[in-house]
């Protein structure tokens, strides 16, 4: 048990395969659990498997989660918070290391409402219910992730990237 986002503490079961390993590629799928919190799992899994390059998507659903709005201006995330199940329709994202030389995790999401309307942006927490499944597909090089303050992020790094 840990504590998330959103205050209280969530189970951390998360179960993955390596599914394929072919030239310097490995394949995972994450399989989470209702009341998971997926970004905090997600990067838990990298960090784990030591993850220095990838792409990630998934489909699901939450029982509640949080989106962001990046504010240009302020430099800040606006918070989206989406109090309801919501259908997982798109999750993508990348990973790559930090300035702290840790696996981070960027990712966007889009989430189907009730009514079929939609919910999206910079995917900052989410409670699984009742599954998310990831897909993540590391590559053989490293990406550098290095923070931007002249923006107010952090972005991929090509000419740091080997």
């Amino acid at each position: 048990m840990r504590n998330c986002r959103f205050g209280f503490l969530v189970r951390v079961i998360m179960k993955s395969r390596l599914v394929t390993r072919e030239a310097g590629q490995r394949t995972f799928v994450l399989v989470l659990d209702p009341d998971e919190e997926a970004a905090s799992a997600i990067n838990e899994f990298a960090t784990r498997e030591g993850i220095g390059a990838a792409s990630l998507t998934a489909i699901g659903a939450f029982k509640r989660a949080t989106t962001g709005w990046f504010d240009v201006a302020s430099k800040v995330y606006r918070k989206n918070v989406v109090p309801d199940q919501c259908e997982v329709l798109s999750l993508v994202g990348d990973i790559a290391v930090g300035d702290d030389g840790k696996p981070a995790v960027h990712v966007h999401v889009v989430l189907g409402m009730r009514d079929g309307s939609t919910r999206g942006g910079h995917f900052l927490d989410g409670i699984v219910n009742p599954t998310l499944e990831v897909t993540v597909v590391e590559s053989p090089a490293q990406l550098r992730r290095r923070s931007r303050p002249e923006i107010g992020l952090a972005l991929i790094d090509i000419e740091a990237s080997s």
